[in-house]
């Protein structure tokens, strides 16, 4: 039988990166990469992986409650843009050219819920120290009006302390985060405080995608399908523009860069404490 790490293993495991190549199904299909990156943490892997997706939406399963989903779905599909379910919670979330996605996977040792905030604020702490070595300054908070919006979104602009329960003005959203929790059967310790998860965590981070796209694109979905939801250009930021803002000059590669940059900070990181 396998030896399934304990708390003390977990702590001190590196992230290991992998190849999008060696995930199984379609490389397209989050749904696909997030089964296959789970089953890596559910046996005892800590793996991250980096990557891009062609132009799409995801949306969370509880977008299921939305009678003309399936509808939605296949009209946006006749126009060249899927529409993904994803585990974790949340909203939708576009994707495309321009967008780097960053998701880590973990075994973790805690009772359901109580590594959460740190398992969020570790994966700010990788965007915000990537991001600050390009010469942009972020921090965590709610962006109302953004897509996804949650109180751990990566947001630039006037402010200094993430903590504070209403952005300040003109705060924007650099990037959002996600996370999903899968109990390992099997593998408790004997304490309940102790059980044994896979937990995927993820990021969205836009690089130099089009902000009025993707917006747009959000929004008439939202639209289609009844949700009341509507998403504003003004409340996100692509690191491309907040560069342009501060007056630093630009990479022609820009998404190269942000990718190496971020995959160089991953393979440093440390996994959450628990």
């Amino acid at each position: 039988m396998a030896s399934f790490p304990t708390r003390s293993d977990i702590d001190s495991m590196p992230f290991e990166l992998i190849d999008p190549a060696s995930l199984s199904g379609d490389p397209h299909d989050p749904l696909k990469a997030e089964e296959a990156l789970l089953a890596r943490a559910a046996a005892g892997d800590a793996v991250a992986h980096v990557w891009e997706a062609p132009v799409s939406l995801i949306v969370p399963r509880s977008y299921q409650r939305y009678a003309p989903l399936a509808d939605a779905r296949e009209a946006f599909a006749r126009r060249g843009c899927p529409v993904w379910l994803r585990l974790s919670g949340g909203g939708l979330v576009p994707q495309g050219p321009g967008i780097l996605n960053l998701s880590l996977a973990y075994p973790v040792r805690a009772a359901m819920g109580t590594a959460s905030e740190a398992i969020y604020l570790h994966l700010c702490r990788i965007l915000a120290d990537t991001l600050n070595t390009l010469g942009v300054l972020t921090h965590w908070q709610a962006v109302e009006g953004s897509f996804c919006d949650g109180r751990f979104n990566l947001a630039w602009g006037p402010g200094d302390d993430a903590r504070k329960e209403a952005p300040p003005r003109g705060a924007r959203k650099i990037a959002g985060t996600a996370q999903y929790w899968r109990r390992v059967p099997g593998h408790d310790t004997g304490d309940k405080d102790q059980p044994l998860y896979a937990v995927l965590a993820h990021a969205v981070l836009l690089v130099d995608a089009d902000p009025i796209e993707i917006n747009e694109r959000a929004n008439a979905f939202e639209a289609m399908i009844g949700s009341g939801r509507r998403y504003e250009e003004m409340k996100v930021v692509t690191v491309a523009q907040a560069l342009a803002y501060e007056c630093f000059s630009i990479p022609d590669d820009l998404r190269e860069h942000v990718r190496a940059a971020l995959i160089e900070r991953v393979k440093d990181a440390p996994l959450p404490e628990q």
